[in-house]
């Protein structure tokens, strides 16, 4: 999900010490005596970008649960989830962030990627369509030619908002969307060009502290309740080649995903992250980081893809799992 012409940037976290930045990319070590021997690929770069589906990845990195798996960790911020694919392609990335949508429409595509793992699934408010008060947008009926900003074409933002505003009675092909960054789409609310945005959480929140935005409706609802977001795949000639990497990957980012749901551990990473205050972090809508993969619940998204028009046929999600995962 791209935030935007955001400078790609490796992260590291050092023990309790937070982030730091280094434009040439740093880690964290992998623990001394690990119990892990014969990772393939003992260092991978992994994508990310700073919302809230990606607290646990931060987590697993501080708490040492990858570099207790023997894997060293650089995560690289993402420009948008179409570059991050490609960047699986180019071995620039071994494993990318992105929505569940993105991956489809690039397996669909012929990109053949391997999912290692769900980031993040909608809860109430967690994506929403945003207006401010002077537009008079205050139903998703109210107006019957909505300019919609979303940050991408073609991805979750359009699909879940044509959703939405359909089951309310709006015709999709009357929808005008338009794209930017979502750090851009306060100015556009505010300059009037579009009459709503799209948006998902830190950016619903700032909008509203900042601008006394209000919600013209959940995006996550009907169709959409509950639905799967973003998550983490790679390249699937690099994941056959690194099966053992990938399983301790993966198995990491369980347990983190696990621990996603005290939500005082993620309002704390947050903090150190996304770019908010304590207040915001206290403040924002929190969804759901499921900790194994699910076809089924998957295959909602592709579905509704193809139903769209989005996809010209059906996707079978499975044959994107991991063997290991094949019966989930």
């Amino acid at each position: 999900m791209a935030i935007g012409a955001v400078r790609r940037t490796a992260v590291a976290l050092v023990g309790a010490l937070g982030l730091v930045a280094s434009a040439a990319g740093c880690s964290m070590l992998p623990g001394s005596g690990s119990s892990t021997p014969n990772l393939e690929h003992p260092t991978l770069r992994v994508g990310y970008e700073p919302q809230v589906d990606v607290a646990p990845l931060y987590m697993a990195v501080k708490s040492g649960l990858f570099s207790n798996a023997g894997l060293k960790i650089e995560l690289v911020q993402e420009n948008s989830d179409q570059e991050a694919i490609q960047q699986l392609a180019n071995g620039q990335l071994d494993v990318a962030f992105a929505t569940h949508v993105a991956f489809f429409k690039a397996e669909a595509g012929g990109a053949q990627l391997e999912l290692q793992g769900e980031a993040y699934q909608a809860g109430t408010n967690t994506m929403a369509l945003v207006t401010l008060p002077s537009l008079n947008y205050n139903s998703p009926t109210a107006k019957q030619t909505p300019r919609v900003a979303v940050n991408a074409p073609d991805d979750l933002g359009e699909l879940a908002t044509k959703s939405v505003l359909d089951t309310a009675g709006v015709s999709q092909n009357k929808i005008a969307f338009q794209t930017m960054s979502f750090a851009d789409m306060s100015t556009a609310l505010q300059n009037r060009t579009v009459d709503a945005a799209w948006m998902i959480e830190p950016f619903i929140t700032k909008a509203e502290q900042n601008l006394g935005a209000t919600v013209v409706t959940d995006a996550a609802r009907g169709a959409t309740q509950e639905f799967p977001m973003t998550g983490y795949a790679s390249a699937k000639k690099f994941a056959d080649a690194n099966t053992n990497t990938m399983t301790a990957f993966r198995k990491a980012l369980q347990q983190a995903q696990e621990q996603a749901s005290d939500r005082l551990q993620v309002q704390g990473v947050l903090k150190e992250y996304a770019g908010i205050d304590a207040s915001t972090a206290d403040l924002i809508s929190v969804g759901t980081f499921p900790s194994t993969l699910n076809a089924v619940r998957l295959q909602r998204v592709a579905d509704m893809m193809e139903t769209s028009g989005v996809l010209q046929n059906r996707l079978d999600v499975q044959s994107m799992l991991p063997p290991s995962a094949q019966n989930s």
